[in-house]
Order: C-alpha cells, then sequence, then structure tokens
C-alpha cells in the first residue's frame, strides 16, 4: 500500500530507491561504511563490547544488597537475557556483514526494528519491554564508544561495494552534519528526515551533494522501513512510499529530465560570469573538508568563499585539531586551488553544529536553552583563547602556500573586533619569533547579526572585506531558529527588513570601497540572484553545484536596463 509523507523540499530533482534507516539513540551514534576486510574484526568489536556489557550486568546482580526487592535482580536476569539474545546479537552483526555497517549504526538498526516490534504487540507487558532493550543498547553503544582503538570511517568505502543494483536513500530521524560528510562517500541518491528547516547545516550539507532531500517530514522514520522502495520529490517536499508502478514511471520520467537539465548547465562551467552590459561577477564556492577544493575546480568557481572549518573540529569525541593538523589541512585547500583565493572561516561551533565537548564550559547543544543565542562562534574562539590563537597560526602559515583570506563569524560588539584583532595581533608575532613564513592576509567579518549591518560603518573600520551569512541573519532578524521545523513557514528570505539590511550592507560597504560577498544560502538560490545584483552584489559564494543555475542567470542580467527599470517605472511598462 501507497503513502505519501510530507516535509519541507531543500535540495531540487527526484530520487527513487530503496531506504536505509538510521535510527536515532539518546547516545551519539557515528555512521559510515566499513571496508570489506575490516568486517570480521568489527564484528568482534561488537562482541567484545556485548562481553564488556555482560560482566558489567552481572557485577550489579552480584553487588545486589540482601534485602534488595527481588525485582531488581529479575530486571538485570532480563537485560542479560536481551542482551545474548540473537534477535540483537545475531541480527546486529548480520548488519555489519550485509550492510558494512560500523558496529554503532548496525546496533542502532537492529534497535528500529526490533523497537517496532515491540510497539505491535499486544501484550502490555511485553510492549514494556522495548525500555529495556533500548537501555541494553545504550549501555552497548557507551562501551563501543569507550572502546580504545576505536574504529575510524574508511576513505573510499561504497554503498555501491555491497548495495548491488538498486540506489540507496537516506531516511533518519535527523542527520548530524559531520555524518553528512561521511555520506558524501557513498552513494545515496537522496534523504529524508523527520525534523530540520530549509538553511539547518544539515541541509545545507545535503544541498551541496546535489542531491534531492527533504526536510521536516515529521514521522517519516517511523513509516519507513528499511529497504522500502520510496520517491523523494525535492521539488515539493512529497516523500512516496512503495509508489504504484504509474507513479514510479512519471517520476523516473522527472528524473531523467532532470538529469538532461543538469548536463545542459555543465556547458556553462568554464563561461566567464559576466552580466549582458558587461559586468563581472566572482562566483565562488563554499566548502566543509580539504577534499572538497576538487569540485570547487571542476564547478568552475573562481575561487573559495567560505571555508567552514569547524568540520575540521568535530566527530573527534573532545579531541580537538591542533595547530599543525589544521595548518596542513589549510594548506591542502591553498594548493589544491593552484593561486585562487581561499576564505578560510574561523570555527563556527553552536546551535545546530556542537562539538563532543564546547570547551572547559562542559556545554552540550542539548543541555543549552536556546543554542542559537549562546557560546557560538567567536564568542567560543575568545573564551578558548589558547585554542584560537592556534588557528589563527595556522591559518597565517597556510598563507605562505598561496592567497588566503580570513573571515569571523557572528561579529555584534565593538569588544569582539578588538578580541579578534588582538588574537591575530599577537599570532601573528608569535610566528615572526619562531621565524615560522606567513604571508598578508585579509581580514573579514561575516554579517549575520542585525547589530552587526546596523554598525557597518564601523566595522569597515578594522575590516578589509564582508561577507553576508543570510542564513542567520535572517534567523535572528525574524527571531525565527532556523532548524526548527515547526516555524519554518515563517522563516522568509523576502522578508523586507532582511533585503533591507542586505542591501544597506552592500550599499555602505561598496561606498568605502570594499568587497561584500554573499555566502548564505540566498547566495546560491537563483530566484535571488537578480534581486542581489540589482542591489550591487557583485561576489556570491555557494555550494559547488549551485555555481552553473546561478550564472545562468548572471549571463542573462542587464544592470543598464534593471537600474533603468528601477528609477522610471511607468517608462518600462509602457
Amino acid at each position: 500500500m501507497s503513502f505519501q509523507v510530507f516535509g519541507l523540499a531543500i535540495s531540487r530533482g527526484v530520487a527513487i530507491g530503496r531506504a536505509v534507516l538510521v535510527a536515532s539513540s539518546r547516545v551519539d551514534v557515528a555512521h559510515y561504511f566499513i571496508e570489506p576486510s575490516r568486517i570480521e574484526s568489527e564484528v568482534q568489536r561488537l562482541g567484545m563490547a556485548r562481553d564488556a556489557v555482560a560482566a558489567e550486568l552481572g557485577g550489579l546482580q552480584r553487588d545486589l544488597p540482601s534485602d534488595a526487592p527481588t525485582e531488581l535482580s529479575a530486571l538485570l536476569d532480563v537485560h542479560l537475557m536481551l542482551l545474548h539474545d540473537d534477535t540483537l546479537a545475531g541480527a546486529t552483526a548480520q548488519w555489519i556483514r550485509d550492510r558494512h555497517y560500523n558496529a554503532e549504526w548496525a546496533l542502532s538498526a537492529q534497535l528500529e526494528v526490533l523497537a517496532r516490534q515491540f510497539d505491535e504487540m499486544e501484550n502490555d507487558y511485553l510492549r514494556e519491554r522495548k525500555a529495556d532493550l533500548e537501555q541494553v543498547v545504550e549501555r552497548l553503544l557507551r562501551v563501543l564508544a569507550q572502546q580504545q582503538g576505536h574504529a575510524t570511517p574508511s576513505p573510499g568505502v561504497d554503498a555501491r561495494d555491497f548495495a548491488g543494483e538498486d540506489p540507496l536513500v537516506l531516511v533518519a530521524n535527523d542527520i548530524a552534519p559531520a555524518d553528512m560528510l561521511q555520506f558524501k562517500r557513498s552513494v545515496f541518491t537522496g534523504f529524508v528526515t523527520d525534523v530540520g528547516g530549509k538553511t539547518s547545516h544539515t541541509a545545507i550539507v545535503a544541498r551541496g551533494l546535489d542531491i534531492p532531500a527533504v526536510v521536516g517530514a515529521r514521522e517519516a522514520s517511523r513509516i519507513i522501513r528499511q529497504d522500502d522502495w520510496i520517491v523523494i520529490d525535492g521539488d515539493t517536499g512529497v516523500v512516496i512510499i512503495d509508489p504504484p508502478p504509474i507513479v514510479l514511471e512519471e517520476y523516473r520520467f522527472r528524473q531523467r529530465q532532470s538529469e538532461l537539465e543538469r548536463a545542459r548547465l555543465t556547458r556553462l562551467r568554464r563561461t566567464p560570469a559576466v552580466t549582458l552590459d558587461g559586468q563581472r561577477v566572482e562566483l565562488l564556492a563554499n566548502i566543509e573538508l580539504p577534499g572538497d577544493a576538487a569540485a570547487v575546480l571542476e564547478a568552475g568557481a573562481v575561487g573559495v568563499g567560505l571555508f567552514r572549518s569547524e568540520f575540521l573540529f568535530m566527530n573527534r569525541r573532545g579531541d580537538l585539531p591542533g595547530e599543525d593538523e589544521q595548518y596542513e589541512a589549510y594548506r591542502a585547500v591553498v594548493k589544491a586551488m593552484n593561486g585562487l583565493p581561499v576564505t578560510i572561516r574561523t570555527v563556527d561551533i553552536g546551535a545546530d553544529k556542537p562539538l563532543d565537548r564546547m570547551s572547559t564550559h562542559e556545554l552540550r547543544h542539548e543541555h543549552v536553552l536556546n543554542p542559537a543565542l549562546g557560546l557560538r562562534a567567536i564568542r567560543w574562539s575568545l573564551s578558548e583563547p589558547s585554542m584560537f590563537r592556534q588557528q589563527l597560526r595556522a591559518v597565517l602559515r597556510a598563507s605562505a602556500h598561496g592567497p588566503v583570506r580570513l573571515l569571523v563569524p557572528m561579529l555584534a560588539h565593538v569588544s569582539e573586533i578588538r578580541g579578534t584583532l588582538e588574537a591575530l595581533a599577537r599570532a601573528r608575532q608569535q610566528l615572526r619569533d619562531a621565524g615560522r613564513e606567513h604571508a598578508h592576509v585579509p581580514l573579514g567579518a561575516m554579517i549575520e547579526v542585525p547589530a552587526a549591518a546596523l554598525m557597518i560603518e564601523r566595522f569597515l573600520d578594522d575590516f578589509d572585506f564582508v561577507s553576508i551569512g543570510t542564513n542567520d541573519l535572517i534567523q535572528y532578524t525574524l527571531a525565527i531558529d532556523r532548524a526548527d521545523e515547526s516555524v519554518a513557514h515563517l522563516y522568509d528570505p523576502w522578508h523586507p527588513a532582511v533585503l533591507e539590511l542586505i542591501a544597506r550592507t552592500i550599499r555602505k560597504t561598496h561606498a568605502r570601497g570594499k568587497v561584500a560577498s554573499v555566502c548564505g544560502e540566498m547566495a546560491g538560490d537563483p530566484a535571488f540572484t537578480p534581486t542581489l545584483l540589482a542591489m550591487g552584489l557583485r561576489s556570491f559564494s555557494m555550494q559547488p553545484a549551485q555555481i552553473s543555475t546561478v550564472k545562468q542567470q548572471v549571463l542573462r542580467f542587464d544592470a543598464r536596463k534593471t537600474l533603468a527599470a528601477i528609477e522610471h517605472p511607468q517608462a518600462g511598462s509602457a
């Protein structure tokens, strides 16, 4: 029987494939594919975790006081029984062998299968045992996380290695941005999540993969089962489960049409981005990891307008990258770009991109009442001066290998500007004292807080350029949590207040002879390209996959005619 669920369309096109479910858990779980040669060692790793939990439960049972209620001992017996039951232990190992999931992902997948079976039981007592199962799985996940020599994702492992010819689509309650980066290495043709907004960072990374996606689909991960055939309509936000043949054929036709359109747009990759009246427009790319540089060049971008350095800091269990590790990553991008500029943003941790640990304050995303307004971005960097100087030194050292620009996120206060300038001056001095080579690095400010847009002239006293982060600017201007689908309908890039702040920032920056760029999602949306060009914007930064579509809009734009129509609306309508 066919079903439909509805969500928010965040990446256009149609995906058709078998569902791969990523189950949610109260314990953070890494999801990645493992090499075929590591399958049995991963199964053994799972077995060692099971033995450790069995010993733990046995110890608890032995240590029960003599006057303890008999129910406690019986409960531990139930947990031990579940731990060794083949529907958990054996089936989890089968996920590892058949799907090449890492042990944590395999456990989560099997928990999702068993949890549904418990939910469907008529007996109240048996149905309530689902909570015991969840507790056992969480014990296993914690032991796996604590194991020495924790397994790491394997570059180059491809879902196609074991999936046969069937295309795969990803279905989850939510997907962490760092997990999305792991999935870049595989062949998922689309994805669906229960939660999320159009400009959550998970959505942004997915858009960069150039695959159809729907977020905020509410109960999708509960309705869809492993291996169900589903259609993801990234244009309308509709997800169809078990589509009938006539519907499937219609979507396959649309899929072919979309592929033809993409192929046509690829011919523009080497065409300079120049308007009809001869104005050159700079089209840059946003990236998350050093390996993304190849996609930037392939897309025909003229540089990196935003390197989100925070992804180097994520999924590390609190072990932050040091100066040398960061330097190697930044240098790799700079050298790969062959003389094209690279703009590196200082770490923008917080909100929907939490670290495993948030500095000495031990802040975690789920423990902060409103993480979007908390200790994030430059606020966190300034609270960790040693870490901040390490990053600044790494960026400065990378500048010796090619043109580098430094971008600072979420500035709002003069004190933050002063703190940033002082940290940068000290980092430069430390490199000079150590005899380390580095070059001049232009300094830029992210304009993503209304306060920054309103005091833009003060910012321009200290910064060489500005980059407008429209995602957060909209969020903070309209008081909308951009990752919350319940208020997604209020997230409005066309709101007059938002457009006025963007236009004002561009106008004031150009009046000072400096460059203003837009690096938020508006930059990659062709619906906004004419408006931003009319505002005077000549520098856009977006996901590599979006460049050809935006370039098409640039090539059709005539600034003189647009300005004439604005200044003489009656003549334009005659």
